[in-house]
C-alpha cells in the first residue's frame, strides 16, 4: 500500500518530469544552455523523488502513477504554454489515464 507521503512524492516527481519536459522543448534540442540545465536538474530531482517514494511503494504502482500523472500534466502544459491542440480524443485519453491512477491509488 502506498501512503499519503509516498503519493505526495510521486506527484512531485511527476510535476518535476512534466516541467522538465517543458524546459526540454524550450532547450530547442539542447542548443540553449539555461533551459537545458533546467530540464536536466528537474529530471534528476524527479528521479530522486520517485526513488524515495519507491522505498515502500510497489514498483508497478509507483512507476505507472508517475507516468500517468506526468502525461496529464504535460498535456495541460502543452495546451496552456505552447497553444497545442486539445481534441476530444486527447481529453478522453487523459481522463482514462487519470482514472487508471485513481484505481491504482485504491489498490
Amino acid at each position: 500500500m502506498v501512503s499519503s507521503v509516498e503519493w505526495g512524492l510521486l506527484f512531485l516527481a511527476s510535476l518535476c518530469f512534466a516541467v522538465g519536459g517543458t524546459f526540454m522543448k524550450l532547450s530547442e534540442g539542447v542548443t540553449r544552455p539555461l533551459p537545458t540545465l533546467a530540464f536536466l536538474v528537474l529530471f534528476l530531482l524527479g528521479a530522486l523523488l520517485q526513488a524515495f517514494a519507491m522505498r515502500r511503494a510497489d514498483l508497478g504502482v509507483a512507476y505507472i502513477a508517475v507516468l500517468g500523472l506526468e502525461a496529464a500534466l504535460t498535456l495541460v502544459f502543452s495546451v496552456t504554454l505552447f497553444r497545442e491542440g486539445l481534441s476530444p480524443a486527447r481529453v478522453l485519453a487523459v481522463a482514462l489515464i487519470l482514472a487508471g491512477v485513481v484505481l491504482l491509488r485504491r489498490t
